[in-house]
């Protein structure tokens, strides 16, 4: 589909130069005439940025760069030079000693190529970008989320597992500098894993707003490390208020315009009456040029990209150009490369190459697709003029989708330079409606450059142990029977590992401590406390085992007849006895019931897997956990197993977990969706056969270790761990009939997770100005982590939610925290920790947090 939308106005007094390059008119002053959106800033700004309109319910413009090489053809000259002389700034910077340490990193996808640009002008410095394509036989380094993403969006994935572990400065890379929310949440996740002590940030233009000006300094005194910002230009956006209903209604209709005839002028001579450019009378030429890529250099910087590498890519370019300009038709005079997505530096290297070949004889241009949607308005004063609309032709992880090429269509280009790498030259691509057969219906040749993708060669497994320790069991770990589950950890019950809250709280958030380095106090419940448990529990026993029979029914028929139950530990344990026992009651079944370790940015104990693997049939592995918030460990399972595929090369294991609870609607396998109160939830170890967090401590796990975690023998007075399991039980031959239902209603069903907690996670981490989804706490359970483990800031109640918040509600009147009625809240309730926390730093009401 090719779209040139309608614009308004006497098509004489629009102007446009071929290449997409502006005319007189700012490309802005269409959107800011109509929305009353301001650009204020450098007399630079209007020169690097024009604007456009998304669609997209979350913010009404879009500032489109002029000198990016994304949207708007320009000449790789001008694209290539700006990343050069930020990268030089940056060296000037640093110093030389500094910079010869440095490490760059580049966000996917529209800072690929300005990434690397930008390490070419810092000197020998490697560069990695993230990306949204998984390689299996690459380790996952680290990831990140977008917010606007329900999913992991950017993976980093270096061939190097050691290339961000260095102690030099990291140069992260993006196009534009706005809100700062995606670069400080990388900053913050890196660091956690590879701390340093200096940061820099570049970008193309800084559009902070005044309110986000300041968090950058805030940011960098909360983890202890310098950040510097180098940016081309500076300003801001100024909105008038309504902008976003205004601007949805403004695409609405122009959207509508380019679809329905019209009477009046319209795009292009050659329009029908619906606005819509003509196919060419014969579609132009498809034709492929070798390039002759040099053997084992990367296309790009996905898994890392060396001074060595870039040392041959420069001998090859001039060779490479050569063959292009041999290929291009005899009297092309205006030429366009086109990258792909990603794949923006290798494009950009090449038209640069060709431009210097060339040397004036031919006007080379330089963009790239993109998955972003824009709408298109065929007008001097807009950025985005045309549009083409093509299927993926990557065979992307999240599945089929449109995606774009702007301002190519009627610019007058007489070839087009498609390069691509080898996983994307597919059918979908040839396909008639693929890139290369909309291209050909509106240029007359088409000339596609395949570009090897570069695939690590998968490391060798990693030496191990022949034999790891069989499991700890009860009673010598853990009050639970010793048929109950194997625990696939080591005892660290002798280790102080205790940490008083605050303490541990503000060495998290400072950066200077990873949650699972240490263990909070053990709770002790006061009397009125484990009345309302012995409450909750008297009133939820049937629930819950109704919900333990529909989940232990639905893996019983979908994953495997004889399942091996691993629970994540340790709230997914008792879930995995009671599954386990329900086997046994309904079906005869003595299932094996093992615990193993999970750790948010750390993954899963890889040594627990192996063991896993050596003793049972992995494809018969069910992870079980107690029930989801916004989805974190899900994602973090399914990242970490795809990792320890690629370092052992063992497959099988599901990443699917089963839950008794899915209120955040991450998972298939549940057992309700409904947010109520799971009572193991109220206590930590006196539910949980007294066995702590686990601990992932680098001086106290060594790599042919479990994890570890401690046996509370000394609570052995006060363990409810027994009492809870068999008050469930007991409810099994009242619920048998109403479980038999419920399954065949969930099997029957469809359970695609919607991920509509992770929406509202974010939603409520912008609304409450936290802007770190890790901070936001959703469900009664997680709320309840929250107020045991955690500095609480306040808790969001549902409006009207009842009996099952009356734990959390004595908890907050216990520590002191507001707890605030929120209507149509899609949880029981919110547990938000504070989130800037420093020991004097307590205001409730926010008031002492600055960000």
């Amino acid at each position: 589909m090719t779209e040139r939308a309608h614009a308004e106005g006497p098509a004489e007094e629009r102007t446009k130069e071929v290449g997409g390059e502006a005319a007189a008119a700012w490309s802005g002053s269409w959107v800011a005439e109509r929305l009353g959106v301001e650009l204020t800033g450098d007399q630079a700004l209007t020169g690097l940025l024009g604007l456009a309109l998304r669609r997209n319910p979350k913010r009404a413009h879009l500032l489109v760069s002029n000198v990016l090489g994304k949207h708007v053809p320009q000449s790789p000259s001008v694209v290539y030079g700006h990343g050069l002389a930020l990268g030089r700034r940056v060296r000037d910077l640093l110093g030389a000693e500094a910079a010869a340490r440095a490490v760059v990193l580049g966000y996917a996808e529209t800072a690929t190529g300005l990434g690397h640009s930008v390490a070419d002008g810092l000197g020998p410095a490697p560069y990695l970008h993230s990306t949204r394509r998984p390689v299996a036989t690459v380790a996952r380094a680290g990831g990140f989320e977008e917010s606007h993403s329900h999913a992991t969006s950017h993976l980093l994935l270096p061939e190097d597992p050691t290339l961000l572990s260095g102690d030099g400065p990291l140069v992260l890379v993006d196009d534009e500098f706005s809100t700062g929310n995606t670069v400080l949440n990388t900053v913050r996740a890196l660091h956690e894993r590879y701390p340093r002590t200096r940061y820099v940030v570049v970008a193309l233009v800084d559009m902070r707003s005044p309110a986000d000006a300041g968090r950058l300094d805030d940011f960098a005194r909360e983890i202890g490390a310098r950040v510097d910002l180098v940016t081309t230009a500076s300003g801001t956006v100024q909105l008038p208020p309504g902008v976003l209903e205004k601007g949805q209604e403004l695409v609405a209709r122009h959207e509508t315009a380019a679809t329905e005839p019209v009477t009046g002028s319209v795009t292009d001579p050659t329009a029908d009456a619906a606005g819509r450019l003509p196919a060419a009378a014969s579609p132009g030429t498809v034709r492929r040029v070798e390039l002759h890529w040099p053997h084992d250099v990367p296309d790009g910087g996905r898994h890392g990209f060396t001074a060595a590498h870039r040392t041959r890519l420069e001998a090859a370019l001039p060779a490479m150009a050569a063959r292009i300009a041999e290929a291009l038709p005899t009297g092309a005079r205006q030429v366009l490369v086109l990258g792909f997505e990603e794949l923006m530096y290798a494009p950009l290297r090449l038209a640069h190459a060709l431009e210097q070949l060339v040397d004036g004889e031919v006007a080379v241009r330089y963009s790239t697709t993109t998955r972003s949607p824009v709408l298109a308005v065929d007008d001097p004063g807009y950025a985005i003029r045309t549009r083409l609309v093509f299927p993926a032709h990557d065979d992307p992880a999240d599945g089929p989708g449109e995606r774009y090429a702007y301002n190519v269509a009627g610019a007058g280009f007489d070839a087009v330079v498609a390069v691509v790498d080898s996983a994307a030259d597919t059918p979908a691509l040839h396909a008639p409606d693929g890139l290369s057969g909309r291209l050909a219906a509106h240029v007359p040749h088409v000339l596609l450059a395949v570009v090897p993708s570069y695939v690590p060669r998968p490391p060798h497994a990693p030496e191990r142990p022949s034999m790891l320790p069989e499991p700890l069991r009860g009673p010598d770990f853990s009050s639970y029977a010793p048929d109950e589950v194997g625990w696939l950890l080591q005892d660290l019950s002798d280790v102080t590992l205790e940490a008083p809250t605050e303490e541990r709280e503000e060495a998290i958030q400072s950066g200077g401590a990873h949650y699972a380095e240490s263990l909070p106090v053990e709770y002790q419940p006061s009397e009125q406390y484990q009345q309302l448990f012995h409450a909750a529990l008297e009133t939820s026993a049937a629930r819950l085992a109704r919900a333990v029979g529909a989940v232990t029914e639905t893996v019983l028929a979908e994953r495997s007849p004889r399942p091996v139950l691993v629970s994540l530990a340790r709230a997914g344990t008792p879930v995995g006895v009671l599954m386990r026992r329900w086997a046994q009651f309904r079906h005869g079944l003595d299932l094996p019931h093992y615990a193993v370790s999970i750790v948010r940015g750390r993954g899963i104990d890889a040594n627990a897997l192996r063991w896993l693997a050596d003793h049972h049939d992995p494809a018969d592995v069910v992870f079980v956990d107690g029930w989801t918030g916004k989805g974190a460990i899900t994602r973090e399972l399914a990242a970490a197993l795809r990792e320890f595929e690629a370092s052992d090369g063992i497959t099988g294991f599901d990443p699917e977990i089963a839950v008794l609870a899915d209120p955040g609607s991450c998972v298939r396998t549940y057992g309700t969706r409904d947010d109520f109160l799971i009572p193991s939830a109220c206590l930590n170890s006196t539910v949980s056969g007294l066995i702590s967090r686990t601990v992932l401590r680098a001086d106290l796990v060594g790599p042919h270790d479990f994890h570890g975690a401690k046996f509370y023998r000394e609570l052995a007075g006060a363990d409810l761990s027994t009492a809870f399991l068999d008050a469930v039980s007991a409810r099994f031959p009242d619920v048998a009939d109403s479980v038999d239902a419920q399954a065949k209603e969930l099997l029957s069903a469809d359970r695609t997770p919607t991920w509509e907690g992770w929406a509202a996670v974010e939603r409520i981490s912008e609304e409450y100005g936290i802007h770190d989804v890790n901070l936001v706490k959703p469900g009664v359970g997680e709320t309840t982590r929250v107020m045991l483990r955690r500095v609480p800031w306040k808790v969001l109640a549902r409006a009207g939610a009842g009996a099952d918040l009356d734990h959390v509600r004595l908890l907050a009147e216990q520590r002191g925290v507001p707890v605030e009625e929120v209507a149509d809240l899609p949880y029981t309730c919110v547990g938000l920790i504070h989130p800037q926390y420093t020991r004097g730093a307590t205001g409730a009401d926010g008031k002492a947090v600055t960000l």
